[in-house]
């Protein structure tokens, strides 16, 4: 019968615990210890809970193991460390989130020089974390209280975990007046302006690309958080100044004014074209959106500080099409390419395209003038293989053509007599090219097009 057998299942930590001696590495080395701390074993809370055992916790996940460990067991206690004091056990947060002294030692693992060790940093990191979502008030307190903090972690931004941090000050904070303040503290710190400066020439690759991917989170955060918030709340900060006409301006100044290297275009242009998003649909929903005819798409609205920020560079976009960074030639399965396309000409036709999708005259006007469309037309036919170009150029071509057909609907005689459109381009007057920008637009298309045939696919040269 049932009752015969013994099914007295007694956890092998409670046996341990009975032990008066008993060591805190010992009950780690259990394979149960996590399942029995997340299922708020009394005893074993208790135990964790006692301040010995919490500050070892800490040391363990801001303290590098010594290098004679073998390498299979070396990060193993840091790791169940971590585990443990992130399991969401409410006496453990409690400890650790009210003890400024537990919070001190967390702290001082900011206090040294780069770079951080990646895997303890993860560790820093989602602990600190899981105590800003859960003791906010407390933790948040105690950060404000420390001057250098956000000195250090720009400092190590170049480890990913740092970026994971700073984006938790800006999306798990809760209440939304706490919420506010913390962003307001950041403002003032100038968080937003010290990433920018960090895309920058003299920055290493690794630094660059965080920052540029931890302002891309920022503004896509702070556009959710604020579309869900009632019309009356106080504007984000950091969105507001991501979003002016000087922070655009300052990441553009350092991109183009001195050296000029692929790290620094592409990573800058990443945030340009997240800041051209629209706030429904990504990137990458402008095709079908451009093939489905604008009048079927969702507004697009762009801060018009955005665009004058970039509308005065767009003469450097031109010549980074014409001119990249230097690359050496690479070898593909269809031969030697001498001069390969590179990242940075790539990104450049991607704002193109979002510019495009815009339809700003001023700017439409400008790429005009400077005869952009016909240079990725160069480029279409240079790099016959580039799939990732020829997108771009689709989809600035069908952008273009969007905007006019839903201007036809409007006004359907202005695209009689086809035959004669450099006729009637020459002729136009300022005023209709304010009012319908894309018909100098799509005027300018369909002549690169025919000037392409009539040249025979690639002796076009351009200035």
């Amino acid at each position: 019968m049932f009752w015969k057998f013994d099914l007295n299942t007694t956890s092998h930590v409670d046996k341990l615990l009975d032990k008066p001696d008993v060591t805190l590495r010992e009950l780690m080395d259990e394979d149960d210890l996590l399942q029995e701390c997340k299922a708020q074993n009394r005893r074993l809370v208790d135990f964790l809970c006692q301040q010995s055992c919490l500050e070892e916790l800490v040391s363990l996940i801001t303290h590098e193991p010594p290098l004679d460990m073998d390498e299979k067991v070396r990060f193993k206690y840091p790791n169940t460390a971590c585990e443990l004091l992130t399991s969401d056990v409410p006496q453990i947060n409690d400890r650790l989130g009210g003890d400024e002294t537990l919070l001190n030692i967390l702290y001082d693992f900011l206090d040294q020089e780069p770079p951080l060790n990646p895997l303890l940093a993860s560790f820093f990191s989602k602990t600190t974390g899981s105590l800003i979502a859960r003791k906010t008030e407390q933790v948040i307190s105690f950060l404000r209280k420390k001057v250098t903090f956000l000195d250090l972690v720009l400092k190590h931004i170049n480890t990913s975990a740092m970026m994971d941090l700073l984006l938790r000050l800006v999306s798990c904070v809760e209440p939304a007046q706490l919420r506010q303040e913390v962003l307001s503290w950041l403002n003032k710190s100038k968080v937003i302006q010290r990433l920018v400066e960090l895309i920058s020439p003299s920055q290493d690759e690794d630094r660059q690309s965080n920052a540029s991917q931890t302002l891309c989170d920022i503004i896509r955060l702070s556009r959710d958080q604020s579309s869900q918030l009632p019309e009356a709340a106080e504007p984000d900060p950091l969105l507001t100044v991501l979003e002016s006409q000087e922070c655009v301006e300052q990441l553009l100044k350092n991109m183009f004014d001195g050296e000029q290297t692929e790290s620094c275009l592409v990573n800058g242009t990443q945030v340009l074209l997240t800041l051209l998003e629209p706030r429904r649909t990504g990137m990458e929903g402008l095709v079908d959106s451009a093939s489905q005819g604008a009048a079927e798409r969702p507004s697009y609205a762009v801060s018009s500080s955005i665009l004058c920020g970039i509308e005065s560079r767009l003469k450097d976009f031109h010549h980074l099409l014409l001119s990249p960074p230097k690359r050496s030639s690479i070898l593909t399965t269809i031969g030697v390419l001498e001069e390969p396309l590179g990242n940075a000409r790539l990104h450049g036709a991607r704002l193109i395209a979002a510019l495009l999708h815009t339809n700003t005259t001023a700017i439409n006007q400008e790429l005009c003038r400077l005869n952009t469309v016909d240079l990725l037309l160069d480029l279409f036919f240079k790099y016959t293989w580039n799939n990732f170009l020829h997108f771009q150029v689709e989809l600035c071509i069908a952008v273009i053509l969007a905007h006019s057909a839903n201007e036809g609907h409007a006004a359907p005689g202005e695209t009689e007599n086809k035959e004669g459109l450099d006729e009637c381009a020459a002729s136009e007057n300022v005023e209709t090219l304010d009012s319908h920008p894309e018909n100098v637009m799509v005027t300018h298309a369909q002549q690169a097009m025919v000037g392409w045939g009539a040249a025979g696919h690639g002796k076009r040269r351009f200035a």
